[in-house]
């Protein structure tokens, strides 16, 4: 109990002693409920008869009268003939060995021991509270971290946040404010009091906000939104309170709020049932009314994270308050190449790395994932006992954050590797003989820990911000490629259910391309709401569902007939490249390329696979001990950042 200091503690510890006073005198010393009597008292009761029974313990005697009453008293042990009195007037006497004061400690002790209990309990229950920081009964205070700029090793800068140039340059004005406020303030413009961070998990929100304070050399102040809110009613709102007083008193500063939605949700409004919670509404006024309490030249900017902006209250996003939103999104190719090179500064590369390649192949990816990236690769060369990062270990790593690990413990018959070796086949078939289609990385039939029998990956030539229709039939038509094949070679009746996630993908694109984005023959350029109702009910007519049904399947079997014309009319580079894959279990796109030409892609027993760096050219990996992986069916990742099935 050594938090227990000040004040409070002091309180705490009388309230104990209090009470263990409170439990002495309830006891009522070593007579207990019994009524202490004169000695002459119990003489004369005794001569009258009116002891009932009588007990007695050394020099003490205790008993009942005949009237019920309990009594006590203190005998000399010089009255030889209080045995003899008591018996001659019919009293019951018992002799009791005498009780020694440590006897009755332990008695008391365990008597009391479950409200003594009871009060331990309530004291750690509240130094818990506070999570172990500060004194008892102070978890209303801030939970707010302070960061100081004075150890330039720990500075964040923009130097060290790359792939979100135009977030940095929004971001750049509030620096300029707190360096140089006298600047805007004598043309009469005011710095926003609030600026929202928006944009998806892992894409630096919080390093942009580090890096805005560390760039203006400033204090900053950070807290999580579910810090405010605790069981206790209005414990919110006084965190809030202390915040921005600390905010204040080391102004200027950046005060941080990381995923404000915790707190910042919309309140619960209108008539009828109150669906909000009090606590959490409580606190979110208490922020409103603290950031509409700001003085315009109080020198402190409230940044705060979020990546669910429109589940916001409307109140926090007015003017006034969080007066601008950046959006942070994914990054680009030419960002995810620098978000990588900022992560690679201490790495030692090969000189056959390059990263423009695998941030081509990492669409979609954020700004933590490519991290990661860097550090399975460097984990995986150490585990190899290497000296130099390699392109097979950034390609080993890229797999692994994609598609997990492989999977050897899991056994297959010679029979299921043949199907998912013309599964993949067809799938890297018909990606290369389509126009419109992402050409594949790699093709393999290695389990892998995500339940992936084989995977086919493609390497986009770059990112695609708007898909054509003529792309997406392409992509429906790879997805069928794998089930095609398999009917060609086993025939129907022998399909397997390796398809599923190819079927679930392709249903996807063309569902979106009828109800969404206006590509269908029949229905036309028209969006269409066909979400369920609030009780399970459809939002269109049975008719128009009807309809939607028919052009998805229309969509569907188009695409299934271009993959089985396009299997068909090239069954010998299909029985070539399934070949290559029972013998070596992977090949790379050039591999393919040069299958497709009838080339032999290795001589002799050479089973190092090789890397395709996407310019054509492959570089033998003769140290390679790749781990490589796909989810169930297969999948890969698209030039637009979405999901392909294999």
């Amino acid at each position: 109990m050594k938090n227990l200091s000040g004040k409070n503690g002091l309180f705490l510890w009388l309230v104990i002693a209090g009470a263990i006073f409170m439990f002495y005198d309830i006891m009522g010393g070593v007579g207990g409920s019994s009524s202490r009597i004169k000695f002459s008292e119990f003489l004369d009761y005794m001569d009258s008869g009116s002891v009932r029974s009588a007990t007695i313990r050394g020099d003490i005697v205790e008993g009942e009268l005949t009237d019920s009453r309990k009594f006590s008293t203190l005998a000399p042990s010089i009255y030889p003939s209080l045995v003899d009195k008591l018996r001659s007037n019919g009293a019951m006497i018992e002799v009791a060995p005498v009780e020694s004061s440590f006897s009755y400690l332990i008695s008391m002790l365990l008597s009391w021991f479950p409200m003594l209990l009871l009060i331990g309990v309530w004291v750690y229950f509240m130094k818990g509270v506070q999570s172990g920081g500060g004194r008892a009964l102070d978890f209303g205070k801030s939970k707010a971290k302070f960061f100081s700029q004075d150890d330039k090793s720990k500075k964040i800068t923009f130097s060290d946040v790359a792939g979100i140039d135009e977030a940095k340059v929004e971001l750049y004005e509030i620096v300029d404010y707190l360096k140089n406020p006298e600047k805007f303030m004598k043309l009469g413009g005011k710095i926003p009091r609030g600026c929202l961070l928006v944009g998806p998990p892992g894409n630096g929100k919080t390093l942009l906000a580090k890096a805005v304070a560390g760039e203006a050399s400033v204090p900053f102040l950070s807290i999580s939104g579910s810090d405010f809110v605790e069981m206790f009613v209005g414990v919110g709102a006084s965190r809030v309170r202390d915040m921005f007083a600390q905010a204040k008193k080391h102004a200027p500063c950046i005060l941080f709020i990381d995923e404000i939605d915790a707190v910042g949700r919309q309140r619960a409004g209108g008539s009828g049932f109150n669906l909000g919670n009090d606590e959490r509404e409580q606190t979110l006024n208490q922020l409103l009314v603290e950031m509409d309490g700001f003085s315009d030249n109080s020198n402190v900017i409230v940044l705060a994270a979020t990546n669910r902006a429109e589940v916001l209250d409307k109140a926090l996003l007015r003017p006034g308050r969080f007066d601008r939103q950046v959006i942070i999104p994914l990054p680009d190719v030419n960002g995810r190449e620098k978000i990588l090179d900022v992560h690679s500064k201490h790495i030692p590369f090969s000189p056959d790395v390059k990263l423009h390649n695998i941030a081509r192949g990492t669409p979609g990816f954020s700004g933590a994932e490519l991290k990661n990236l860097i550090n399975e690769a460097a984990l995986n060369a150490a585990r190899n006992n290497q000296n130099l990062v390699t392109m097979s270990d950034l390609a080993f790593a890229k797999d692994k954050v994609i598609i997990g690990s492989e999977r050897k413990s899991l056994a297959m018959s010679d029979e299921e590797k043949k199907i998912v070796a013309y599964h993949e086949g067809g799938h890297a078939l018909v990606a290369m003989l389509t126009s419109a289609a992402d050409k594949p990385e790699k093709a393999t039939i290695i389990p892998t820990s995500k339940g992936a029998l084989g995977v086919t990956l493609m390497l986009p030539e770059r990112d695609v911000l708007l898909a054509s229709d003529e792309a997406l039939r392409s992509r429906i038509s790879v997805a069928m490629g794998g089930r095609v094949a398999e009917e060609l070679i086993f025939g129907k009746n022998k399909t397997t259910t390796g398809a599923s996630n190819d079927l679930k993908v392709a249903t996807s694109i063309a569902r979106s391309m009828v109800t969404r984005w206006g590509l269908s023959e029949d229905i036309g350029p028209v969006f269409v709401d066909d979400s369920q109702g609030h009780f399970g009910s459809s939002l269109i007519s049975d008719e128009l569902a009807k309809r939607l049904d028919l052009e998805t399947k229309k969509i569907l079997l188009s695409g299934y007939e271009e993959a089985k014309r396009i299997l068909t009319e090239n069954m010998v580079s299909l029985e070539a490249i399934a070949q290559a894959l029972l013998e070596y279990e992977v090949i790379s796109g050039d591999e393919i390329r040069s299958l497709m030409r009838g080339e032999k892609i290795r001589v002799g027993n050479d089973k190092t696979p090789k890397i395709d760096l996407g310019d054509s050219t492959s570089v033998p990996d003769s140290a390679q001990k790749e781990v490589r992986t796909g989810a169930k069916g297969g999948r890969g990742v698209r030039g637009d950042g979405t999901e392909f099935a294999t």
